[in-house]
């Protein structure tokens, strides 16, 4: 089956994963964003914040679960999967806090192709920080920049969801994409 690959994206507080939980709860299959996860497992090792601490390794980590996911759209019996976040995404947080990192993570982007790729500009009547977000607002702009450029260098045109409440954005999305 040729699955097609919606990756959801933007920066920290645009909504992301309220469109994921809308498109689950109209029975989408959805692989859901790994970094919280990742920062909690880091945390039960006794690391407050792996990203701020050593961001290669979150990242690094990041960039096995996101390529896994896109690995793991292949034995879905689904015809569309939506992502909230590509491996890209992995890419413009390290340009954002200026780190570099090996080619190969260049190489896992080229490998992992999506068919289409959503993306929520930062909104600040929805935005909060939490125990996992640590971005300002302000931050969160300097994202979706890093975010714009990193997947328009890999070709993709991205497609601006508008903010509106999450069930109209979901419906922009599936109208946009014909389902």
């Amino acid at each position: 089956m040729d699955i097609k690959r919606i990756v959801i994206t933007g920066g920290p507080g645009t909504g992301k994963s309220s469109i994921i939980n809308e498109l689950i709860s109209r029975g989408y299959t959805c692989l859901e964003e790994i970094s919280r996860q990742v920062t909690l497992d880091a945390k039960k090792n006794g690391i407050d914040q792996l990203f701020l601490t050593n961001p290669l390794l979150f990242s690094e980590l990041l960039l096995r679960g996101r390529e896994q996911q896109y690995n793991d759209t292949k034995n879905l019996n689904t015809g569309v999967v939506f992502l909230d976040r590509g491996v890209p995404d992995v890419l413009a947080y390290m340009d954002f806090i200026g780190d570099t990192y090996p080619h190969y993570f260049i190489d896992v982007c080229k490998d992992s192709v999506y068919d289409c790729v959503f993306i929520l500009k930062p909104w600040h009547d929805i935005y909060v920080s939490d125990n996992e977000r640590y971005e300002s607002f302000e931050d969160a702009l300097k994202i979706h920049e890093h975010l714009l450029n990193t997947y328009q260098t890999f070709n993709y045109k991205l497609i601006d969801v508008p903010f509106d409440t999450v069930e109209k954005r979901v419906d922009y999305i599936l109208n946009t994409l014909n389902m």
